[in-house]
């Protein structure tokens, strides 16, 4: 993992600013002589810069985003906990803020990328892919740099976050808040509460039938811990284990915060400033960002297509349908192509294996 550290202000949307903001990024391939062979990468909530570990269906040696043939860039999210400036980030001289950050916006973590990006000299972009709090930070830097990308990959994302989403937000951050450590200056605080905030955020982002086919009894005997109870305090313990409680907070209200429209005319017109070929990918089974989100930004981005996928793992089948995905980028990204056109899709992980990743 890299890092550099912006010297002036970083200012933010709410007025505020951030002084000697540090952001983390990785880096795989190497640009070819042309340089536009360029992917960016836009993590979602809990992710990281490491797009090989969690997105390792899509990204990694002889999987479709090959670093033989791309230059990825993923950076780390403003806010997150794993490198680039955020509640956790021990200020000079001074304890690190926690509850006291200043609260962002997805406009805010977009600025980022295109701070990054400058730092890094990278004048164009082949692709730039997000999916979730990912796809809406891909949305903003699309919106206000419009011409540096060529394609768009947008995956169970919205334009404006949902009422129902930012409820569904607002009961984890409740979960963390009413935990006692929570602030205080303590730097480990909020971990019983992030492990129940991560328990409720389980119920949006998977499915009635993904619950069905992976928790299902095998015996109707009375119990006291069933698989789907020992499940949701395993996914929250696990989180608690490599997240920060003030990051989740921060994070999340940025997702809230989301609206593509603000500061524009409306969401649309901000949706046709975009001038990237445009591929949107929905989950039928999707119940955070539902399809009709996703049939809304194809309708209203020029020259976009719209697809979707069948899948019984809810918000999260971004993370497991990984050759249902493959197949449709191999299409968007290759169909200008005639006759036996070049494909990087040699292989993916299976999905048994990759959920077993995901659960670890």
């Amino acid at each position: 993992m890299d890092s550099i550290k912006i010297n002036t202000p970083f200012h933010l949307e709410n007025g505020q600013s951030i002084e000697n903001l540090n952001v983390a990024y990785h880096t795989y391939g190497k640009l070819n002589s042309k340089r536009n062979n360029v992917i960016w990468v836009c993590h979602a909530l809990t992710a990281n810069s490491d797009v090989f570990e969690w997105w390792s269906g899509l990204f990694g040696l002889g999987k479709f985003f090959d670093p033989d043939r791309y230059f990825i860039i993923c950076p780390n999210a403003l806010g997150s906990c794993y490198g680039t400036t955020g509640p956790s980030t021990p200020l000079e001289n001074k304890r690190p803020l926690l509850d006291e950050f200043p609260e962002l916006t997805i406009k805010d973590l977009a600025k980022v990328h295109e701070l990054l990006r400058q730092e890094l000299n990278i004048e164009s972009i082949y692709a730039l892919i997000g999916a979730s709090m990912g796809g809406q930070q891909a949305l903003e830097w699309s919106i206000h740099q419009p011409g540096l990308f060529n394609n768009l990959i947008l995956l169970a994302t919205n334009a404006s976050h949902s009422p129902y989403g930012i409820a569904f937000n607002e009961s984890q951050r409740l979960a963390i808040l009413a935990d006692s450590s929570y602030g205080n200056q303590n730097i480990d605080g909020g971990r019983a509460g992030l492990i129940a905030a991560r328990s409720i955020a389980l119920l949006s982002y998977r499915s009635y039938k993904g619950y069905e086919n992976r928790q299902s009894e095998s015996s109707n005997l009375v119990k006291n811990n069933f698989k789907s109870s020992s499940y949701q305090r395993y996914q929250g313990e696990k989180i608690a284990k490599r997240f920060s409680a003030y990051s989740y907070v921060t994070l999340s209200k940025a997702m809230d915060s989301h609206n593509v429209g603000r500061g524009k005319d409306s969401i649309k017109h901000a949706l046709n400033l975009i001038k990237a070929r445009s591929l949107v990918i929905g989950i039928t089974t999707d119940n955070l960002f539902p399809v009709s989100e996703q049939k809304f930004l194809a309708r209203n981005i020029h020259n976009c297509q719209y697809h979707e996928i069948h899948s019984d793992y809810g918000h999260d089948g971004f993370l497991v349908e990984t050759p249902k995905i493959a197949r449709l980028l191999d299409d968007f990204l290759f169909n200008d192509f005639k006759g036996n056109k070049p494909t990087v899709f040699k292989n993916t992980i299976r999905k048994s294996e990759l959920m077993n990743l995901i659960e670890k």
